[in-house]
């Protein structure tokens, strides 16, 4: 009758659990038993174990996140890494040739205050941004990267600069370039031949047989002496060979050789590049010489200069390169035309460069 009274008065002001302590002491302490066995698994050394050995191996994990992906998906992960560090290399680069403009800019500036490897990314620079820079651009939009890893992947010599290549490409992708550049040799060959007969009839005797004498040496497959060509350098300030006076299709070949957009002011367009070959010679004489030049730098040099460097003895390349700057040194503003004709004067009748037009099959 008691219990029933208690029982009746806890429900009636709002208790919803009826534990009394005195009344159920057994309770009470299966409850308090309960929360100390909770409490003592949860805190017990076996769980701090089992916990960290669990944050420890999703740490694991993350580390070696990028080796899983690699194992799983090598060649996305290999182009992943290329790009990335392709990034990296044309950032320090592009600020390196900001700094040189601001340099030449400058009131002070000067080719001279250059070192060779300078004027290079000086003279390749600009064609590797505006090559790059709508890739670049588009890699930055939202998701846009995973629409452009396998077009990276499938078009890098389209879409990138050899910042981006791997060592295989660009040997591949820079011989594939000198090829386009070397199947227009021929053609200005013709066009310089084309003008003997205004020679003949306009120029002294003794210059038309010198000229007649380098291009039927160079249509014969012998190579002229530097000598000869220098003789007739004259050629080169007036008509028919100065800059002014070639035809629009012979400029057009000659800016193919030289690796120039053909856009607008072509002809000024060659007068600048070959100013700036006229600097990089400058600059190797500066620095000790052919000679002196490290391998990889010497194969560029006689890349940039049309020679087709593979395969090709170091020392014939020192051979080669010594006689384009004997005729650079010659060079002047009134005569830029005849450096800029050199690809073909001095690489015409070249094996390597012949290998490279007519592969054997």
């Amino acid at each position: 009758m008691a219990l029933s009274l208690v029982l009746r008065s806890q429900k009636i002001i709002g208790l919803s659990r009826v534990v009394p302590p005195l009344i159920y002491p057994s309770c009470n302490k299966f409850y308090q038993v309960r929360e100390v066995h909770r409490k003592s698994v949860y805190k017990t050394e076996e769980a701090k174990k089992v916990r960290f050995y669990i944050l420890n191996r999703f740490v694991d994990f993350l580390k070696n996140y990028d080796q899983i992906l690699e194992k799983n998906f090598p060649t996305t992960m290999k182009t992943y890494k290329v790009f990335m560090e392709g990034i990296k290399d044309f950032i320090t680069e592009m600020r390196e040739y900001f700094k040189i403009v601001r340099m030449l800019n400058s009131s002070a500036g000067s080719y001279t205050k250059l070192l060779r490897r300078e004027i290079e990314l000086y003279y390749q620079m600009p064609k590797d941004m505006f090559k790059v820079a709508p890739t670049l651009i588009f890699s930055t939009l939202p998701f846009a990267f995973y629409v452009l890893l396998p077009l990276i992947y499938a078009f890098p010599k389209q879409l990138l600069t050899p910042h981006f290549w791997t060592l295989e490409q660009r040997a591949k992708f820079k011989t594939e370039y000198l090829h386009d550049r070397l199947v227009h040799n021929k053609p200005v060959f013709r066009h310089l031949q084309l003008q003997l007969n205004f020679i003949k009839h306009n120029k002294d005797s003794c210059i038309y047989e010198t000229w007649s004498k380098v291009l039927g040496q160079l249509g014969s497959g012998v190579q002229p002496t530097v000598e000869d060509i220098l003789s007739c350098k004259d050629l080169f300030m007036d008509e028919p060979y100065h800059l002014l006076y070639l035809s629009r299709n012979h400029i057009l070949h000659l800016v193919k050789i030289h690796n120039i957009h053909p856009g607008w002011f072509r002809r000024t367009r060659l007068a600048d590049r070959a100013l700036i070959l006229i600097e990089m010679d400058k600059a190797i004489m500066r620095e000790g010489g052919v000679h002196n030049l490290p391998s990889e730098a010497l194969k560029t040099a006689c890349y940039i200069r049309g020679l087709n460097p593979t395969n090709v003895d170091e020392k014939y390349l020192v051979k080669w390169l010594s006689q384009w700057i004997k005729i650079s040194n010659e060079i002047n503003k009134e005569n830029l035309s005849l450096l800029l004709h050199c690809p073909i004067l001095l690489g015409y009748n070249e094996p390597s460069n012949w290998s490279l037009i007519y592969p054997k099959k």
